[in-house]
This record gives structure tokens, sequence and C-alpha cells, in this order.
């Protein structure tokens, strides 16, 4: 068990320490990572560490302190909003990433259901491929859930929602794109049957939010998902992703905006005053907000532009080339920068396995097993080698992996407890 040291280290020792811890990470700096990281380039890595340098120490729990901070959310806030088709009727908050929007949506959608329709308990329905922060969130919020069944073409089927919707349901959601294979869900034709339903309706953007819009300004055909589409109440959208801010960024935006008053928190019956939070976090770092703020400003549309540019054509390029490797293929038809590469062959995970010696990492996912990949605008530097990495791999593969797919963090211990 380590201990806190008796005395303490110079700035040089411990930085050689903390280098040494790092001899087994991902080198993402060069594209190796498939997911996790987004990286846009050292110009922006650069941008990046100056902005959160500067607001380091700084705490967004008092904005009549910092109130800078405020206003570098209500900046966040609107950009993101603005991009997403939201007019004046829509407004929201940062909160420190996905799983934390996708909790006060649902938080959002249980009050404002038990207060205009009485619901008690409430019932989320959830496609099949929806991220599990929505079962997280139904968990603590002591919310029902069921999901939607998959078609065959492992696209969410509109038609199955309204025979799911019940007295007691306070949420519907589709994804734009769903995270395992990279599909928007039918984001128009779902909305209108909650609507219809009096339900509310949200669309977990945390992964295209700030990649779908750009590609549809370069032509791309993009579902509709955003906004503009009838009947969606709420949008998350992560800004550390194809936002490319530091970690812990995200957006929660709600139509009309004065669903905010279900999401905010106060209380007053105590001697500290009022106390209120937007959403969940109450210190709330500075680090990640200054750090969006800046690289929108710093980039602005044309730096998007360009590197959804970059990032679509590498992973074009990356369907294209496993397409011409027999033994592999691509599950479903992406919409966006995100894939997964099957075999019905071969253990898939074998082959992971082997592109994992080569230095690549991925997370790996099942039903059906699968590699997942997420590009990002520096791998147009490494498409080609990864491609020739894994037909090699194809070829030589031989046995099968004793490798689980997993996705978060280490709980293997618990995990085995439980029994999984």
């Amino acid at each position: 068990m380590k201990e806190l040291p008796v005395t303490g280290s110079s700035l040089e020792a411990v930085m050689g320490q903390l280098r040494a811890l790092q001899v087994s990470d991902a080198d993402y700096h060069n594209a190796r990572t498939w997911g996790l990281i987004y990286n846009a380039g050292p110009d922006v890595d650069a941008m990046l560490q100056a902005a959160a340098g500067h607001v380091l120490l700084e705490n967004a729990l008092n904005p009549f302190v910092f109130p800078s901070l405020r206003e570098m959310q209500g900046d966040v806030v609107s950009i993101a909003a603005h991009l997403l088709h939201g007019g004046d009727d829509v407004g929201g908050a940062m909160t420190s990433g996905g799983t934390e929007s996708i909790f006060m949506a649902v938080k959002t959608a249980r009050d404002r259901m038990r207060a205009e329709r009485g619901i008690v308990k409430g019932r989320l329905v959830i496609p099949r491929t929806a991220h599990p922060a929505f079962i997280k969130a139904a968990h603590l919020l002591d919310v029902e859930w069921v999901h939607m069944p998959l078609g065959e073409d492992l696209r969410t089927r509109a038609s199955d929602l309204e025979r799911l919707i019940t007295r007691d349901t306070v949420l519907c959601v589709g994804s734009a794109p769903a995270y395992p294979f990279g599909m928007v869900d039918p984001i128009p034709e779902m909305a209108r049957i909650a609507a219809e339903a009096g339900v509310p309706f949200h669309v977990d953007a945390c992964l295209g939010g700030f990649m779908l819009p750009f590609l549809e300004r370069l032509g791309f055909a993009i579902p509709p998902w955003d906004f503009r589409v009838p009947g969606v109440t709420s949008i998350s959208a992560d800004l550390h992703k194809y936002g490319y801010a530091v970690k812990g960024a995200s957006v929660i935006l709600h139509r009309p905006k004065a669903n905010m008053r279900h999401q905010v928190f106060l209380f007053s019956d105590w001697p500290g005053g009022i106390y209120g939070t937007q959403a969940f976090l109450g210190t709330k770092p500075a680090t990640p907000i200054g750090a969006a703020w800046a690289v929108l400003h710093y980039l602005g549309e044309e730096g998007y532009l360009r590197l959804a540019r970059e990032t679509i054509d590498a992973t074009r390029r990356l369907i294209d080339g496993v397409a011409a490797i027999d033994g592999v293929h691509v599950w479903g038809e992406p919409d966006m920068t995100v894939l997964a590469i099957g075999s019905r062959d071969q253990d898939i995970f074998a082959i992971g396995d082997a592109l994992e010696r080569h230095g690549w990492h991925f997370d790996r996912q099942e039903q059906p097993a699968a590699l997942h990949l997420m590009a990002s605008p520096r791998h147009r530097l490494v498409v080609d080698e990864f491609l020739a990495d894994l037909a090699a791999a194809v070829t030589h593969n031989a046995g099968t992996s004793t490798r689980a797919a997993t996705y978060g963090d280490d709980v293997s211990a618990e995990a085995a407890a439980e029994g999984f």
C-alpha cells in the first residue's frame, strides 16, 4: 500500500517519477489509439495547455468570484445551441462529460413529468445501442428502463417505439450516432412518436454533436437529428470528443429552456446561504471550461471544417481498406467517423491481440464481436500502416483470444465477484 512520503521531492524528481509511470501508456501523440483521445494536432495541444494552465486553480462553483468562468460557460452553451440549430428557446449548461449530461437529461425529464403528470417512478425507452450511461442514470434516479430491439442491419427501428411507451414513460432516447456502430438512429420518426405520446425526446449526440454539423456543411448526407427535428426536447454533446477540448467538457441543451428549472438544484435551509447548481457538480474545475471556450475560438468554423474533412477522409480510407481484406468487414453502415470491425471466419479478438502487439489500441465490443475504432484527424497519417498490420494479422492469425470486451473503468475485481 502506498503511503504519503515523509519528505517532499523536487519538481524534477516528481516529473521523472510521473514520466516513468507513463512508459506503458498508449502513444496517442502518434495516433496509435483509436478512441479515448481526439488528437487535433500539436498546435491544438499547445493551445489547450496554455488555456487550461491559465485558469488552472480557479473554481466555477461561485460565478460571482470568477465571473469570467460564467461568461465562458454561457458562450460555450450558446455556440453549441447555435451549431445544433437551437433558437432563442434553447438553453442549457456545461457539464463534466457525457455521463453527467445524460444524467441531467434523465433527471430533468423525470422531474418535469413528475410535476406535469404526477408520474412517480418513471420509465426510459432507449435503443439497444444507447450508451450505458442512460441505464446508470436510471439506476441512480430510481427510474425503470427498457431496450428497443435492433434490426438485422444493427439499426434501431422507429416502429418498435410506440408499443414500448407506457403511461409512466418520462423519456425516449435516440443516438446521433450510436457508439457501437456509428449509425444515427431514425430521430425524426422516433421524436414524432414520442411527441404524439406527450413524452420528452432526448438525442444523445455526445459523440456526434461537434462532428455531424460540419460533415453536413461539407456536403455529406447526414440523417436529420438536431433541433430542426420537431419533438426533440434535449441534446447532449461532448466538447472533449470532436470539439477537441480537454477531458471534462460537455453540454446539455434543453428546448424550451424553461425546462432547465427541472435540472437546477436549489437548497437554502442551512447556515451557508442559498446553494444552487446548474447540473450535478458543485465545485467545478475551470480547466475544461477555459480550454473548451478557447478551442472553439481558436479553431472557428474553418478549423472544424478542416478537421472534419481530415477525419472523414481517414474514415473512408479505413472502411474501404477493411472491405479489401478477405476475412474482415465493417458492421453496419457508419454515418460518421466511428466503425466496428468484425469477422465471420476468425476470432476478431485474436486479430485484435495481434494488432495490440504492434502498438495499436482500441475498444472491443460484443453482440456482435468487434474491434471498435473512432477516427481522429491525425489518423490520416497512419491509416495505411494500420491496414497493413490488420491484413497481416488476418493472414497469420491462429487460435482464440482470452481477452473480454470491456468498456470503462477497471472494475475487474467487482465484476468477478458479481459473476460477469
